[in-house]
């Protein structure tokens, strides 16, 4: 009986780290964030970054600026 839910439990841990496996690669291949406009960083809750071209906060977070 340990072993069977030595071997259930290892089982598991294989499946649930080959769903994070799958997951990261859908997020990487999703590709890189589109240019915004300053305007559009501050109505998404963000604050445009001139100096280095880049959306902080909100839904625009490190989006580059247009």
């Amino acid at each position: 009986m340990r072993i069977r839910r030595i071997l259930a439990a290892g089982i598991a841990t294989a499946a649930l780290a080959g769903l994070g496996l799958t997951g990261a690669a859908t997020a990487t291949a999703q590709g890189a964030p589109s240019d915004v406009t300053p305007s559009e960083c501050q109505q998404g809750g963000g604050t445009p970054h001139l100096a280095d071209s880049t959306c902080e906060g909100g839904t625009h977070n490190g989006e580059r600026l247009d």
